[in-house]
């Protein structure tokens, strides 16, 4: 019988944690916005911001941890990072004060950027070459999936509070993640393998280079301007996506839409981009990757307009649909661009880079949105901003240098 090659292993391992991790501290949290203005009477800004403080683990802490993940690898990390999280979100329910509510984020950003997209995304890449796109989209598929999650956290609220409910998820992380990290390996010639290859052989050590020839390429890398429009893009792209992830239930209430219903409207959100992950995972691993990026910003844009529109009969239908496809289809190209234009060696520290400048957007996005609310109880303007910077990043994207041109 044909051995499953051990690198989709890695991928379903990256998969149940990306699943739990973003489910509850990523797509979940706007179910708990509403419970925490009733108890404390914050206001929409000063909770906003604890989401930024969570995307530390994409800005701050994500280049520290490229470099990181390249030296010691995806496993160590992974085991650290659940440890952490599991206590930042277990912390959380014992919140008293909105200092202690933003210490609790400090705690989740640091855990959550050892097990969130630059450890798992490095760990894919280094075990898959020509099948990277497949193997991102479906790892990635994981983000998308963690929406069943959001329902869940809202019964649980309804049901046993918000307290309880962040108990309840802190010591899941542990007992979820913990086994799941063992299964993580990190580069495939240390156990025989190669990247995308089944045939098992002796052991090889992974290719070495010199330190110093490996600095000045990675300098030559980050030289080029197509990385520069990547990263740029990346930052609208993550602005616009933690505001929405953010507020779309507060947004909904403001609609007259019931808190269940606007739960399962913000499952829908990263539900929908499962088809957008893995279908465009595979449309990269055939056409040219920038091109379908392109695409995609294009579709993200679309939805983010007619997120203005919701009123109208049918345009949550069709936000869901061009807005999650059009993020979750980004979600992977970004890493698998990076893979194929500029290889595995540095993978760790371009990806890290990048979560770096998405979350310059990860911080503004969700703030101002919270702050123009507060100011104006209305979302409309700010919605309509970003459908207009999502076009500057397809601009962006297309300004991108091919595969050939590069090299």
């Amino acid at each position: 019988m044909k051995r499953i090659y051990y690198g989709w292993w890695i991928v379903l391992a990256s998969f149940m944690i990306a699943f739990y991790v973003a489910g509850v501290i990523f797509y979940g949290f706007t179910a708990f916005i509403e419970p925490l203005v009733e108890e404390f009477g914050w206001s929409y800004t000063q909770i906003s911001l604890a989401a930024s403080l969570r995307g530390l683990e994409m800005g701050l802490l994500a280049p520290l941890i490229g470099f990181l993940v390249d030296r010691f690898g995806s496993r160590k990390l992974l085991f650290s990072g659940v440890i952490v999280l599991g206590f930042g979100v277990v912390l959380l329910g014992f919140t008293q004060s909105l200092a202690m509510f933003y210490g609790a984020f400090v705690f989740i950003a640091f855990g959550a950027g050892g097990c969130t997209s630059v450890v798992t995304m490095t760990a894919v890449a280094n075990w898959f070459d020509k099948n990277v796109g497949k193997a991102m989209g479906v790892m990635a598929s994981g983000f998308g999936a963690s929406g069943l999650i959001v329902p869940v956290i809202v019964w649980l609220i309804a049901a046993f509070g918000w307290r309880t409910t962040l108990i309840i998820l802190g010591l899941g992380m542990w007992i979820i993640g913990l086994p799941i990290a063992c299964i993580v390996r990190n580069k495939p010639e240390g156990y025989g393998y190669s990247p995308d290859a089944n045939n098992y052989k002796e052991s090889e050590p992974a290719p070495q280079r010199p330190a110093q020839v490996a600095a000045k390429q990675f300098k030559e890398i980050l030289k080029k301007k197509s990385l520069l429009f990547l990263y740029l893009s990346e930052t609208i792209r993550l602005m616009a996506l933690t505001a929405v992830v953010t507020h779309i239930m507060p947004y909904l209430g403001t609609m007259e839409i019931s808190r269940m219903n606007a739960g399962l409207m913000a499952a829908g959100i990263p539900l929908l981009s499962i088809l957008g992950r893995i279908g465009f995972g595979w449309l990269g691993d055939i056409f040219e990757k920038k091109y379908a990026m392109a695409i995609a910003y294009s579709l993200m844009g679309l939805g983010m307009l007619t997120l203005c529109y919701v009123k109208l009969t049918g345009m949550i239908y069709i936000f869901l649909f061009f807005f999650s496809n059009g993020f979750g289809a980004i979600a992977v190209l970004r890493g698998a661009i990076l893979r194929e234009y500029y290889g595995r060696y540095h993978f760790g520290k371009l990806m890290g880079i990048m979560m770096g400048f998405g979350a310059c957007g990860g911080i503004i996005g969700p703030t101002t949105a919270g702050w123009v609310f507060d100011r104006m109880e209305s979302y409309y303007f700010v919605w309509l901003a970003f459908s207009g910077l999502i076009g500057l990043a397809l601009i962006l994207i297309l300004k991108v240098e091919s595969k050939k041109e590069l090299t």
